[in-house]
Order: C-alpha cells, then structure tokens, then sequence
C-alpha cells in the first residue's frame, strides 16, 4: 500500500477517539470550556445516556460571530499562543481539539454571543461538515448540542454502554465538577428529571451543603479538614474519617488547580496516609485539592487531561503523604469530634476533629470540653494494666473534664462503660489498648532503641522448623522492636532481650502467635512495610485481650492514654475503638421529655 495523506474528516476522527472516549467524554470537554469562558452558571441536558442528546448552556463570555467558524478548526484555541504559555497553563482546556473532534463524530450546533453583540450567531457541524454561520437569538453566553454521537463511526457506536451506565458516567462526572467549583450553579437534567443540583455557594458553611449534597449528608460530619502549605505548595480540602469508609473508592475525588484527574502518585500517598486507620479491603472518601505554580506541573501527559506529571514527583508524594497523616493523627478522642461509630451530630454539621474550641449541641446541657493533656509519661498504660493499680480513684469532677470521662465498670470483659458531662461512652479496651501500643511501638522506633530488658535466663519457645526459619529471615525487624533472640536447636528459639513493655509471663503466648500472624499473606495486609506489619502484629498480641479483668483505676489509665494518643479513635486494624451517646440521645431512647 503507498503512503498518503490522510484526509481532513479521517484525522478529526482520529483525534476524536482519544478525546471522545464516551458521552460522558463529550460532557467534560464542553463543562471545562465553559468554566475557562468564566461562565456562573452552567445547565446539562441529556437525552438516551448522551448518544441522543448532550446541551451544555452557560453565561459566560461567549464566542463572537466572526470566531465561531476558527472555534471548529483544529488546534484553535483562545488560550495559549506559545511554549512558554503551555508550560505554565491554567486553563482546564488549551489544546484547541475537542469541538472539531466532537462535531466530526456527531451532529453539533453552537450558539454564542458576547455581551458587546446585539444578537447572537449560530453554526453547525453536521459529521464534520460545516454550514455558515447564521444569525439567532441567545442571551450572552454559549449553548451547545451534540447530537447522535457516533452516528458516523459505527465501530465507536458498538462500544458505548446502555443509557443507564452512560447516565451514571455522567452524573459522576458533573458531581466531580461541581466539587471543583462551589462558586459556579450546575444543573443537570435527563429528560424531565433533575438529576443534580448545586447552586453556587461561598464560605465554609455553604461548601458543606454542598459537599453534603454531593457525597451524603453525612460526610461533612465525618470529615477532618485539611490545610497544610509547604512553599509553593498547598494542600486543602476534606478527609473522611476512617470510619466514614467505603467499600469502593467512589469518593475521592482529586482537584489540580482546580483541574479534576485520577493521578496514581496521589492516590497512594492517600493510601499510605491512612494505612494505619483503614480497615482492610475499605476505601476512603475525600475532597482533596492540590495548589501549586502551574511550571512545577505538566498538564499535558494525557489526551483526556485526566493526568499530570509533576516536575519534583517524589517531593509532591511526600507532601500530600505526610500532611494527611498529620491531619489523620489529629483522630483521636475529642468531645468535638465525632463519635467513632457515627452515633451522633447533626447531619450536615461541620467537624473539625483535633484541638480546637467549638461547642456541641447537647439538648442544653454545658457543651465542649477541653482535650486531655498528659503531664506525665504517656506510655505508663503498659504497667498501669498489667497488675492492679492501688491507686485513688480520679475524682468525679475532674474525670469528667476529660473527652472520654471516667470508668463505670467492665462489660461482659470487653468493654468499658464510661460516663463525661455529653453523655455515656463504650470503649472497645483491646482496640483501644492495641492503638496506644502501637503509636508506641513506632515513636520508639523513630527515636532509636526502644526500651528493653536483658533477662537473666532466656525464654525458650518452642517453634515448627519452617516457622523458626522464617523469624530468623525477620530477625532484623524483631531486633529493632528490642528483642534479642537466637536459634538454640531447628525448633527451639531462645530470647535473651524483650521489649519492656511485655509481661514476662505472656511472652512464650505472645512470640508464637507473633510468628504465625506474620507468617500470612503479607499481600492481604492493611499496613505497608515489613516494619509496620511487624509493629501491628506485636501491638495486636500485646494488648489485654477480651474478659482480662481491668480495675477502675486501670480502665481510667487506659482512656487518658487513648487521649494523648495519635489515631486513638481507631486501632491499626481500622475498627473504632469508642463510640458515645450523648445524654439527648438517651433521652429520646426513654422518650424523656415527652
């Protein structure tokens, strides 16, 4: 076959099956033009999932009539002019492709007119085929149709789902957006149904409303804010709680100035960030918005922009990482924060979970209350549960100044019934127990050497051949965690050093469920790192365990060491580790007041 050039309507076509994925596709190109046109206000319409109709109208500049035929050319674009303006853009679109890559694959009609024109224009593009540009009526603004899309690609046509999957594209899709902007109104419609509707908002406030109205009334509620800045960089937004989880990462949402993408190297610095607080197989939900100088960014590795590449990437994931773990660290028991199982607050409340000074409605009664603050060693809860305290009881008064209150009493050996001036409070004591262990854990790590203790004669633990064989691969890890071990036969490991926080007495017990819980499928693990397992695993084993008998004075040593604790309101596994009725919420389980 000779070489040729291919012709004008094959390349549009060409370029339109790497912009036009699907209807959905369509909707984003012509939403992003429209926000670059400083439209307020933008309203989609769809007809049969998009494949019959697509009309996106806004108020913004509009086109101008002499322009609107040069808008339907190739590499036309009113937004960049050179490389210097490419490498810094701020612009959602700039590459001049996506309406003459519409309207070769579908029968498209603009109408626009500038606020200086007296009237508006019209132009259409019927498979490619362009028809003169013709007087109408319009208000300032643009109005755009696709109709039939792929109507002249039947190969593109088998590809596009039924109505409903594509509707739902959509409607994610214009969500998403409207995440990106709270100051601009988007409606859209199918049909005669409403299918989303955000007016525009400004102000803190009015953003939960819609924040509520776009991922559940409950997200505000369950969300820690995030602001951090570093430099040129700032990052801002909402996390969810882990608690607030999900079982697929339908939520979260990623905002480059203010350009929406799906970019690996943020997701997983989200991930790691919450490593440590998310249950197994869970996902959380997120409004993150990443804010930087457009020349530390490329906008230009994808034909969807949906991805970017950054200039200084590992710095970037580092960022992001480390400020939503300091965010995420800010969980732990607080009686401004919300109650670890989702007990309480009204829908739609804003919470900022951490130090901080709001009040909380509690049917009247005195409300918010100051965080503990440990003047003490925070680590003391190890010995403090090991052995009956003698201790005095805290007195009342001053116990219920802290979030978590004062102890009642022990239920069925694994909780422990609490009581604060907001109300009553259960807390589960192995989870709670396991998280203060393991901030433990990794705060001795991070300073050096953890305390430890020789022994005068070692502990000997009997072991299969094939599990010895393995923690001797792992010696590394159980040396840094302050052990001191060797093999004494095939079967027989002896330790001469052990973490001082363990009771001599459960070692053995300890050290073999050790092995065997790091003996599964580290693939399947929630935490990240042979280090991190290694400290989940000796955090979970160490903690007191169900029916272990904890007096008054141990179970108040227990919930002041969850308050100074980062992450306390989780345990490494990511289950909550306390939740709370507040006394108007047990007022309405007895119809008080009725």
């Amino acid at each position: 076959m000779t070489i040729r050039v291919l012709s004008g309507e094959l390349v549009d076509q060409i370029a339109a099956g790497e912009v036009i994925e699907r209807p959905a596709s369509v909707v984003k190109e012509l939403i992003e033009n429209s926000l670059d046109a400083g439209a307020t206000r933008i309203e989609i319409d769809v007809e049969r999932g998009g494949v019959g109709l697509i009309r996106v109208r806004d108020d913004g500049r509009g086109i101008a009539a002499e322009e609107l035929a040069l808008a339907l050319a190739r590499h036309a674009t009113s937004k960049i002019t050179s490389l210097d303006d490419l490498e810094a853009v701020t612009t959602l679109g700039f590459r001049g492709e996506a309406l003459p890559s519409i309207g070769s694959v579908s029968r498209l009609r603009i109408v626009a007119r500038t606020a200086a024109a007296e009237h508006g224009a019209e132009i259409s593009v019927d498979g490619g085929l362009l028809s003169g540009v013709r007087p109408a009526a319009h208000p300032p603004g643009t109005s755009i149709e696709v109709r039939d899309l792929f109507f002249n690609v039947p190969a593109r046509r088998k590809f596009v789902k039924s109505d409903a999957t594509e509707l739902a594209h959509i409607a994610r899709l214009v969500e998403r957006l409207a995440l990106s902007r709270f100051d601009v109104t988007f409606r859209l419609r199918h049909g005669t149904r409403l299918l989303v509707d955000a007016a525009a908002v400004s102000g803190a406030s009015a953003e939960f409303t819609r924040l509520g109205d776009l991922l559940g009334a409950d997200f505000p509620a369950a969300a820690v804010a995030v602001r951090q800045a570093a430099g040129p960089v700032m990052l801002s937004g909402w996390a969810g709680l882990p608690t607030r989880s999900r079982a697929q990462p339908d939520q979260q949402f990623w905002f480059v100035n203010g350009r929406s993408v799906r970019d690996r190297l943020l997701m997983n610095a989200v991930r790691l960030a919450y490593r440590d607080v998310l249950y197994h197989g869970r996902h959380a939900a997120y409004a993150l918005y990443l804010t930087l100088d457009p020349k530390l960014v490329d906008v230009n590795a994808h034909p969807s922009k949906l991805e970017v590449r950054f200039r200084e990437s590992r710095q970037i994931h580092d960022f992001v990482f480390h400020a939503l773990e300091r965010s995420l660290a800010a969980t732990r028991p607080d009686l401004d924060s919300a109650p670890a199982a989702g007990a309480g607050g009204p829908a739609g409340a804003p919470v900022w979970v951490g130090h901080r000074g709001a009040t909380e409605d509690t049917g009247g009664r005195r409300g918010a209350l100051p965080l503990y603050e440990p003047g003490r060693d925070p680590w003391l809860i190890a010995a403090a549960v090991q052995e009956s305290s003698t201790s005095a009881s805290v007195p009342e008064g001053a116990a219920e100044d802290y979030p978590l209150g004062t102890a009642l009493a022990q239920l069925h050996g694994v909780y422990i019934l609490a009581q604060n001036r907001a109300g009553l409070v259960l807390i589960d004591m192995h989870a709670a127990h396991e998280r203060v262990l393991y901030e433990k854990f990794k705060a001795e790590r991070g300073n050096g050497i953890p305390a430890s203790q020789h022994l005068l004669e070692p502990i000997v633990v009997a072991l299969k051949t094939h599990e010895l064989a393995a923690l001797l691969e792992q010696r590394a890890e159980w040396e840094r965690a302050g052990f001191e071990l060797d093999a004494l036969s095939p079967t027989q490991l002896a330790l001469r050093r052990v973490p001082a926080v363990l009771d001599s007495r459960e070692i053995p017990r300890i050290v073999s469920s050790l092995v065997h819980d790091l003996a599964l499928d580290t693939g399947t693990h929630h935490l990240d790192g042979a280090a991190d397992r290694f400290l989940g695993a000796l955090a979970c084993r160490t903690a007191i365990h169900a029916h272990r008998h904890l007096t008054l004075p141990e179970m108040n040593a227990l919930l002041r060491q969850m308050e100074a604790t980062e992450r306390a309101n989780q345990c490494n596994h990511g289950r909550p580790t306390w939740t709370r009725l507040n006394l108007q919420q047990l007022d309405q389980l007895f119809l008080r007041g009725r």
